[in-house]
């Protein structure tokens, strides 16, 4: 009986207690950030490589025998500077039987001309016939046409002459010698001496499929994208991953697509005052495309990502709940995505607290605090 009645009292005691009122779930705090268009300037990275600004290549235009170099390989040079010595003895004779014949030519066509002179008298007096006349005319026209290929024959034995003195094109920098003293070089193949490359300025060669090449080109059409009209700026990274200290600008674009790649050549002119960059080199051009007035940057962390690659955000709706939006993101800015549709200026994309939350869960907006 005892048992009996603790075990009442014991019940009564637990029915007297009131049930723990029930209400509504808190909502979750999250991290959002408010979407406000601005101008954005949009830059693509491509790959490249380095070219000389010029190339000369330093052949022969004479046969003979190589006496001297006159350059130290691997050295800056100036355009009319001597590089090397033919044998120009062979050259010199020719000049100088050249100018013997064009001396014979001369003293030819003095005489003659004096003798058209005596003719054109006597033939007023009838003293030789109009025949005799014009032979001499005729020799005197023979004479001229000699002087005049006497003349000719000069230059030319001048010009042999001069080209035993091999001298540099243009500036630049010149590499190894391919010829060495006592060589024989000719002027039917055009042996080639040496190479110079222009170097304080370089070219810079980079790749673009004709796709982008498309859409940037309908983006400027439509005015999404503006270009600025100083023309597209360009950086480079090099091979180690640091960004050259010098800007350039792009020159021209090919006209040509590549078939087997599907691309278009861009070239980019740099300047290079400490020849850092050297032809060959593998660089990375950063091209400036334009500037889009009212692009729309996101975090990176807040757009998802399907199995097909269709993208979505995670938004606070104006009820406060939570909602999930559709977007086109096509490139990143650097650590954002740009959304070009699904967002508004206004819009709250949730950024943190993503894993707190599901689709249509009321949630408290906050700033994000990064």
């Amino acid at each position: 009986m005892v048992l009996g009645a603790l075990f009442a009292g014991l019940v009564g005691g637990c029915a007297e207690k009131p049930a723990a009122p029930v209400g509504p779930p808190k909502p979750v705090e999250v991290g959002v950030v408010e979407i406000a268009p601005s101008p954005v300037t949009l830059r693509r990275e491509l790959p490249g490589r380095t070219s000389a600004y010029r190339v000369a290549e330093v052949r022969a235009r004479v046969d003979g025998i190589v006496l001297e170099r006159l350059f130290e390989e691997g050295s800056d040079v100036k355009k009319g500077q001597l590089l090397f010595r033919i044998d120009a003895q062979p050259y010199q004779a020719a000049l100088d039987s050249a100018e013997a014949s064009l001396a014979r030519a001369v003293a030819a066509i003095d005489s003659r001309r004096l003798l058209v002179e005596r003719y054109e008298q006597l033939l007023k007096e009838r003293a030789v016939s109009q025949q005799e006349y014009d032979n001499a005319i005729a020799a005197y026209k023979t004479s001229s046409a000699e002087v005049a290929q006497g003349n000719a024959a000069v230059r030319s034995a001048r010009i042999n002459l001069d080209y035993t003195r091999v001298q540099a094109p243009i500036d630049g920098r010149i590499g190894r010698s391919v010829v060495t003293e006592g060589a024989f070089v000719r002027q039917g193949q055009a042996t080639l001496m040496a190479t110079i490359q222009q170097l304080d300025t370089v070219y810079v060669d980079v790749t673009q499929s004709s796709a982008e090449v498309l859409a940037l080109q309908r983006e400027l059409d439509s005015g999404n994208l503006v270009r600025s009209g100083e023309g597209a700026k360009v950086k480079l990274v090099l091979e180690d991953g640091t960004e050259y200290a010098h800007e350039g600008s792009l020159q021209f674009s090919d006209v040509t697509v590549n078939p087997s790649t599907g691309s278009i050549t861009l070239r980019a002119i740099f300047p290079n005052p400490d020849r850092k960059l050297l032809p060959g080199m593998f660089v990375r051009a950063r091209l400036e495309e334009g500037t889009r007035p009212d692009a729309i940057l996101v975090p990176q962390l807040a757009v998802r990502r399907d199995a097909q690659g269709k993208a979505s955000v995670w938004v606070v709706g104006k009820e406060g709940k939570v909602e999930v939006r559709p977007v086109v993101a096509p490139r990143s800015v650097g650590d954002k995505w740009m959304v070009t549709e699904g967002l508004a200026r206004g819009d709250k994309v949730i950024v943190e607290g993503l894993q707190k939350v599901r689709p249509g869960a009321p949630v408290s907006a906050v700033p994000a605090s990064s």
